[in-house]
């Protein structure tokens, strides 16, 4: 589901001493299907982009198309356009409230007057994508899970409702590294799967490098940089200039190379870097 932003702008608490442009003039497309990450240092307008793609905040000036619905004209069901696109806040598992795993995935689906065996398949669905065990797991409280699969859990109940765009503000915010590679490894697998649009915000460029297609710098409410990850990364100063970085890796290609190794300067995940080193090892680069 293709999504078209044309000359954005959000300002707070507009007229008043305290007024705050949080988005300045905002252009971009994101194309059906694509894997998008949404960069950019705290106050960049990360996430009060995100929150007009659903309609929860309305705009200043500017458009916006889902599948060539404008969703900032009049009269436009914000209803729909919520089942269409799915939005996991940060730490959304402070968003659980039913008592068992498989009330709070149907909570959505049942608000949408589907019959209870569509609710169930749903349910079932959501949670086998998540990777959480359905005969086991919807009959616990969520309260009971560990942190990442309360998390899995509310990501499981925005996807009950099939959207066709699935927004992830730093969905690995606060968890362990188990917890952390579980999500992202689900979030991977649900792309490649479903083909649905995935917007990933994260602070992780490591995160970002792996699994995204295409970045989105933002840096004072403006899109700065877009491009493949390599093309973005290639920006190192301009990065660190607005607070972010690169790769870890990629630091370590660059100090390799500083020592007389001959390793790919495009290189910006560990799987690239682990097999350009094996090489150099086994002889077969000089």
């Amino acid at each position: 589901m293709p999504i078209k932003i044309k000359n954005l702008t959000f300002k707070y608490m507009t007229g008043t001493p305290f007024e705050k442009t949080a988005l300045d003039n905002v252009s971009l497309e994101i194309n059906d299907g694509e894997f998008i990450g949404l960069i950019g240092h705290t106050g960049s307008g990360k996430s009060t982009l995100i929150q007009h793609l659903n309609g929860l905040l309305k705009p200043t000036s500017g458009e916006i198309y889902i599948d060539d619905v404008c969703i900032t004209a009049k009269g436009v069901d914000l209803k729909k356009i919520r089942q269409l696109v799915g939005l996991v806040f940060q730490y959304p598992e402070h968003q659980l409230f039913e008592e068992t795993v498989y009330k709070d995935v149907a909570y959505g689906p049942r608000n949408l007057g589907l019959d209870e065996k569509e609710i169930e398949e749903r349910v079932k669905k959501a949670l086998e994508v998540v990777g959480i065990n359905y005969e086991k797991y919807k009959d616990k409280s969520p309260f009971d899970l560990s942190g990442g699969q309360k998390r899995r859990v509310a990501i499981a109940g925005v996807l009950a409702m099939q959207p066709k765009v699935l927004i992830l503000d730093e969905p690995t915010a606060g968890l362990d590294p188990k917890g952390r590679d579980e999500i992202l490894y689900n979030i991977k697998r649900l792309h490649e799967e479903y083909k649905i649009t995935v917007i990933l915000v994260s602070h992780s460029m490591d995160d970002v490098a792996e699994l995204a297609d295409r970045l989105i710098v933002m840096y004072k409410g403006k899109n700065i940089l877009q491009g493949t990850p390599k093309e973005v990364f290639k920006n190192v100063e301009t990065l660190e200039k607005i607070g972010l970085a690169v790769p870890q890796v990629k630091y370590l290609v660059n100090s390799l190379n500083r020592k007389g190794f001959n390793i790919n300067e495009d290189i910006i995940t560990v799987s690239e870097a682990r097999d350009a080193i094996l090489k150099i090892l086994r002889g077969e680069e000089k």
